[in-house]
């Protein structure tokens, strides 16, 4: 395919995204009918349309619209690519653009705030107030594509050794400050989970940033009996589990999100149990709880156009009744961890200090925020102790 005949895809999958498919099932369902593009295809046309929805506002002021055809327009202009020699109709190239096309750039300096950092206007003024000085900082980097950040699973190899077996594959890695355990690679490499070293266990995929919060519990951790509340995939567990626990159990609501994780588990060459309910008290019960992910907007950048008022009352909601269950779960002086990748104070600090305040027999030992700015996602820790009786 011509790099213009790139374009013309993705602005076919934008259609269907604005219209309200899923980006990951536009872009399948594309690919299955047009079997003739290669993988180079592919993931050029996946870029054009995640650095879309990425920067959907800003490239729509840029192309006079947020139509598909408007917003692929500007995401041109904000490359400093002329569109003319892109909408031009040869071949299976973006029919040429008309007048108004032609005549509705416009200067990304002059757009409303919203739209110049790319945030809906209802939740500006939460942002606002949650990130205060780091806002323009942090909202711009949230419009670039996210690194890809491995985590070594130590129990198995050193992260020297994953980054000299990556070499060998001819993947450039380099060792990342915010985690023990954290890689970044060079550019986006494709196909990391066929490489020898990810089928030995020797590396797993996960944030650098959700690296970090595990290596804030890790000396929680270590010989205790540690409850994984909201598992989800069980990233959290398995890099737990590299500090040795006397006992690991992983528990999510919805226990289909945890049917990959004991083959993950055998993988990594550690033992965690799956319940599908949780009845007994343990010594730390973590909860990575369901939150807006507006810290991890560059990797599912939809969600913070789907995102409502609404929905983030009841996740709000959710997360409250998530801790008054799980303290329960919690040993006489042991330890609730609450952890979300959000940037929002609603979600963050004021579910601690409401906690704090329903339970004050309770106290806090830690609190961590990090936002994109520190390398990885954005994500909230705060570590709670039980009373002794």
């Amino acid at each position: 395919m011509t790099p213009a005949a790139r374009v013309q895809a993705a602005i076919d999958i934008f259609d269907l995204i604005l219209d309200g498919a899923a980006a990951e099932k536009a872009l399948t369902g594309w690919a299955r009918r047009n079997r003739f593009a290669g993988s180079k295809d592919r993931a050029a046309i996946r870029d054009h349309v995640f650095d879309a929805l990425r920067c959907k506002r800003s490239f729509g002021w840029l192309g006079g619209g947020e139509t598909a055809r408007r917003v692929l327009l500007g995401g041109l202009r904000a490359q400093g690519v002329d569109p003319a020699s892109v909408f031009n109709g040869v071949g299976y190239a973006p029919a040429p653009l008309d007048e108004d096309e032609n005549d509705g750039a416009r200067e990304l300096e002059a757009a409303p705030e919203p739209v110049r950092l790319d945030a809906p206007d209802w939740l500006l003024p939460d942002l606002v107030r949650s990130l205060g000085g780091q806002l323009e900082p942090v909202l711009l980097r949230l419009r670039a594509r996210a690194p890809v950040h491995l985590r070594a699973n130590i129990t198995v190899a050193s992260r020297e050794d994953v980054i000299a077996r990556l070499a060998d594959d001819g993947i450039e890695a380099a060792p990342l400050s915010l985690s023990a355990t954290a890689i970044e690679l060079a550019g986006a490499p494709r196909g990391l989970t066929t490489l020898r070293a990810f089928q030995d266990g020797w590396f797993e995929l996960q944030d650098a940033a959700s690296q970090a919060v595990v290596d804030r519990l890790g000396p929680l951790v270590a010989g205790a009996e540690v409850l994984d509340f909201c598992a989800g995939g069980g990233g959290k567990s398995l890099a737990m589990a590299a500090y040795h626990p006397a006992r690991l159990v992983a528990y999510d609501k919805d226990s289909d999100r945890m049917s990959d994780l004991p083959a993950r588990a055998r993988r990594a060459g550690v033992h965690i149990s799956v319940a599908e309910d949780v009845t007994d008290a343990f010594d730390l019960v973590v909860c990575d709880a369901p939150c807006s992910g507006s810290g991890a907007w560059r990797r599912q950048p939809a969600a913070k156009w789907n995102l409502t008022r609404a929905r983030l009352v009841e996740l709000c909601e959710m997360q409250a009744e998530i801790l008054n269950t799980a303290h329960k779960l919690v040993r006489p002086g042991g330890h609730l961890a609450y952890a979300t990748c959000s940037l929002l104070d609603v979600e963050n600090d004021r579910q601690v200090e409401d906690f704090l305040t329903r339970h004050s027999d309770w106290t806090e030992v830690d609190r961590k925020s990090l936002t994109p700015l520190d390398g990885g996602d954005g994500f909230f820790i705060a570590v709670l102790r039980a009373p002794t009786g």
